[in-house]
């Protein structure tokens, strides 16, 4: 069992893989059609609770806890993969659990473990969901709709671009309101669009806390740079592991047989975008870093353009692709707006 309480109808169980113990939840009759959740960064398979009982009925929903979070095994993120373990870990889920083809579902970071998963991966796959996914150029780093990275060594992603307050607090637990860059505040500002506050606010900080906080896991290391803001993703660690650096999944417009995939997004996410606010270019370009040398050393990570130039290229290669804006979202429309993000994801479903 979980250390989260889940809803009636959603079932937590450990799962032992060849790699290492994977902690999920399951929504659904046990033959109905899988669909499988990967949850972004900062959460964990709780967030995705309501949309799998939502599912219509014949469907399976199964969301994994990935390593580091939650309470799958946490060993530790060699970021020299690019998410590539986290790859390895859902397929080593897949295995044990014996499924053989399904629909794969992805948040934020989950988009780029699903993109990823799509290339190594990609006959099993009966669709592909991205929901407001990272760009496949990774997270920070990059310029340009081909995501050429700004410096060799990564520079400015990374670990080093994540707020200290931020980490400390979530190292702590700490539950509270009072500091601005408390978890509770950043749930409230940038997962959701306010006002909204999710009615289980309670168990999603949980699955926010869950997180692992360290060197190994989040932020991760980092190491001296000549460049702007002095530092560049080490080689451990989550947010080096999603980082131009390491992280590339463009080859997902190559794949073969090619399943449709269907965006989706919401119309006022802070997090992804082409002036994101938690891209420290971007936040360089606001004035809110010191220092920032400019548009063409360091532009902010232009990650909706980069997102759309690799799914149109996707379609062009023989595959098709749907994007869906959800007005009045923040990056958690299936939270925000469960209705009108269900009606796509289940309209999307029942076509394949």
């Amino acid at each position: 069992m979980g250390s989260i309480p889940t809803l009636e109808g959603v079932t937590s169980q450990i799962v032992p893989t060849a790699r290492l113990k994977v902690h999920a939840l399951f929504a659904g009759p046990e033959d109905g059609a899988p669909v499988l959740f990967v949850h972004g960064n900062g959460s964990s398979a709780t967030f995705w609770e309501e949309t799998m009982l939502a599912l219509p009925a014949g469907y399976r929903g199964i969301a994994p806890d990935m390593r580091g979070y939650g309470d799958t095994e946490p060993l530790p993120v060699d970021a020299t993969l690019g998410l590539d373990d986290m790859v390895a870990d859902v397929r080593a889920l897949v295995e044990a659990l014996g499924l053989a083809r399904y629909h794969i579902v992805g948040h934020s970071m989950g988009g780029g473990i699903v993109m990823k998963y799509a290339i190594a991966h990609p006959a099993d796959l009966l669709s592909i969901t991205l929901v407001d996914t990272m760009s496949p150029y990774g997270y920070s780093g990059s310029k340009g709709p081909a995501g050429e990275p700004c410096h060799e060594d990564g520079a400015p992603a990374g670990a080093a671009g994540v707020n200290p307050d931020f980490v400390k607090l979530m190292a702590a637990g700490e539950r509270g309101v009072e500091n601005p860059s408390a978890p509770r505040n950043v749930l409230r500002q940038f997962y959701v669009k306010p006002p909204f506050v999710p009615a289980r606010e309670e168990e999603l900080l949980s699955s926010m806390l869950s997180l692992r906080v360290g060197e190994d896991w989040y932020p991760g290391d980092f190491v001296p740079s000549e460049h702007w803001p002095g530092a560049a993703p080490g080689a451990r660690g989550i947010v080096n592991a999603f980082s131009r650096k390491y992280f590339d999944a463009s080859r997902v417009v190559d794949i073969t047989p090619k399943p449709p995939v269907l965006w989706i997004r919401g119309a006022d996410d802070l997090v992804v975008s082409d002036n994101a606010m938690w891209d420290i270019a971007a936040l360089g370009a606001m004035g809110f870093v010191p220092g920032w040398p400019g548009a063409d050393d360091c532009p902010p990570q232009p990650m909706i353009t980069q997102i759309r130039a690799v799914l149109e290229q996707y379609q062009a290669n023989g595959g098709a692709y749907r994007e869906e804006v959800i007005a009045d979202a923040g990056h958690s429309p299936f939270i925000e707006k469960p209705a009108e993000f269900n009606a796509l994801l289940h309209g999307f479903l029942e076509a394949v």
